[in-house]
């Protein structure tokens, strides 16, 4: 490997580029101190939502693996990226260690993160197609396709993450086409619901006048629809708010060539809010799924029942 402390700007995306300089020891503090607990509850967290979820019952199938494929990507961000994340940043400037942290983090990143991403998107598609679909989506949307599709995202992530090796650019590229291609599939997909499901609304309430009495169960449907488009847009909204601010950054420095300390922390700032993403999700599932709540209760007091000696 070529010398790290001499011409690092031969190329603007490269490790020893992001390794140029060094943060300061409060930035080293911070940065550890807010990391380090959000990796242990990524883990912790997704490991219960991915042992919870075999509990749940009342999900489709498909559904239940691409909230399995979601928690996953999670569950390795917590293993796998945040603590590479920390090694990289208390890493010394122009060090291996700063290099190889660097390289295996934007390796394992472009895997999970490009996964989470097009699994989002699968989720928004899913939604539209059992709203569109009606009796159809169970013989159309089957657990065998999405598991197909779900292999796809991997093996798509996996190609991505061996560009990082040859040309860092082209790999930011392949991301952040990626990211609008999803960004635009997803906004497409909610907007088309919410326009569907306003147009059901009035047409349900047309019969409700005429007293028809079919008009009550569609009601009943509709609402445990909407409050599963309720918990995949929230979802959504969250990986929107922590990803987005790093694009804007990495893509800012990429065109500027600017490596700045300001700069610097701020997209360490902005990858730290990327990987806590990760530690959010668990949260949303048990607050907007009351079936998976209910079973991350059990499922944490099974773990926590200790055998007591009777007297």
């Amino acid at each position: 490997m070529a010398n790290l402390t001499e011409d690092i700007n031969y190329t603007k995306t490269s490790p020893e580029f992001f390794c140029s300089i060094g943060p300061g020891a409060a930035q080293k503090i911070f940065m550890s101190a807010t990391n380090l607990p959000a990796s242990v509850v990524a883990f912790v967290g997704n490991f219960l939502i991915i042992v919870t979820l075999r509990k749940v019952s009342c999900l489709h199938t498909p559904s239940k693996l691409l909230l399995g494929c979601l928690a996953c990507t999670d569950l390795g961000v917590g293993l796998i990226s945040q603590p590479l994340y920390i090694v990289y940043f208390l890493s010394s400037e122009h060090s291996k260690d700063c290099y190889y942290s660097y390289l295996l983090l934007s390796t394992f990143g472009s895997i999970f993160c490009g996964v989470s991403l097009l699994t989002m998107t699968a989720v928004s598609v899913d939604r539209l197609l059992a709203l569109l679909l009606g009796l159809r989506y169970r013989q159309v949307v089957t657990a065998r396709r999405v598991r197909l599709l779900v292999i796809t995202f991997w093996v798509f992530g996996i190609l991505n993450a061996a560009v990082v090796f040859y040309s860092h650019p082209l790999a930011r590229g392949i991301a952040v086409a990626v990211m609008l291609l999803c960004i635009t599939i997803s906004s497409f997909c909610y907007t088309k619901i919410y326009r569907t499901l306003r147009l059901s609304q009035a047409q349900v309430q047309d019969q409700a006048h005429q007293g028809q009495q079919n008009g009550e169960g569609i009601q009943l449907n509709k609402a445990r629809y909407k409050k599963t488009v309720s918990t995949a847009l929230w979802v959504q909204m969250a990986l929107l708010v922590c990803y987005l601010p790093y694009g804007l950054v990495a893509g800012f420095i990429s065109i500027s060539g600017l490596i700045t300390p300001f700069l610097n922390f701020t997209r360490a700032f902005a990858i730290s809010l990327l990987l806590f993403n990760s530690t959010l999700n668990p949260f949303l599932y048990c607050w907007k799924m009351r079936e998976i709540r209910q079973a991350m209760k059990h499922t944490v007091r099974q773990f926590c029942r200790f055998p007591t000696q009777e007297t």
